[in-house]
């Protein structure tokens, strides 16, 4: 395919040890050690207190990532359409609703049902923000970050407006951690512009490739990479936090990958 070319104006990112951007900006510039820890999360922003308390996980990640990335590039949520992208969605709902199914009493609530379904994330969000944007939620195992992407710069490039990307993964507790086991939960988001404004930290040039995927050259970020679907985006993530330019290959659907160029200095 021709190149996509796409401009980020706003950017985030938490993880295990990655609490917001700029702490995780200077882990991924080699400014600070990462610590494994359980990503530290802020409270649920603009949600009612009803539905705040439903909430687990994968909401409080996706809300997180969400409202970081809006506020850096300056952006107006109600206003941007939303690409939501996890490969596994919420994983406690998921054990929950299953375990009941198992037992005698075999009655789902309804609330873990509805909580449950791959687009819950871009429900509550448009809850938050009151955006009535259009809205997609997608899945494409561990190539679900190049998939987010694909799909957030189409969509912007199509529509000539910014599209919030927003990519996140949890974790299963036993036993179908066993079948797929994703450490700890992590998710990325970025503000993508089809045109260049004050905003812009970078330009991406998309296109599809048969190179081998980059790998990061710090053993526990490439565990992270290696084992959890959203943080095949690290090495994208680390151009952007050294503000450097450069190439880098994210896993996509064998036999291609994504190849991203990167203009830091736009």
């Amino acid at each position: 395919m021709s190149a996509l070319q796409i401009y980020v104006d706003g950017i985030s990112l938490f993880g295990p040890g990655l609490s917001g951007w700029e702490q995780s900006r200077e882990v991924l510039a080699g400014d600070a050690a990462l610590l494994l820890a359980p990503p530290q999360l802020p409270p649920v922003e603009c949600l009612p207190p009803a539905e705040r308390r439903r909430v687990g996980m994968l909401i409080k990640l996706s809300m997180a990532i969400g409202f970081e990335a809006v506020r850096s590039a300056g952006a107006d949520p109600a206003h941007l359409a939303t690409v939501f992208s996890s490969t596994e969605a919420d994983c406690d709902n998921c054990h929950n609703i299953l375990e009941t199914l198992a037992s005698p009493d075999r009655a789902v609530s309804p609330t873990r049902f509805h909580n449950s379904v791959h687009n819950a994330p871009s429900g509550y969000w448009s809850i938050a923000t009151a955006c009535m944007e259009p809205s997609t939620s997608l899945c494409a195992y561990d190539a679900t970050f190049s998939a987010g992407l694909l799909e957030a710069t189409t969509q912007s490039l199509n529509s000539s407006k910014p599209t919030l990307l927003l990519a996140y993964d949890a974790t299963f507790p036993e036993p179908l951690f066993e079948l797929r086991p994703i450490p700890y939960p992590l998710g990325v988001a970025l503000v993508l512009n089809p045109v260049k404004t004050a905003s812009a930290r970078a330009q991406l040039s998309l296109s599809l490739v048969t190179s081998d995927a980059s790998k990061m050259p710090d053993a526990e970020l490439e565990m992270l990479r290696l084992n959890i679907p959203a943080a095949r985006s690290l090495p994208l993530m680390q151009l952007l936090a050294k503000g450097s330019n450069g190439t880098v290959v994210i896993d996509y659907l064998e036999p291609l990958n994504l190849s991203i160029e990167v203009q830091c200095a736009v």
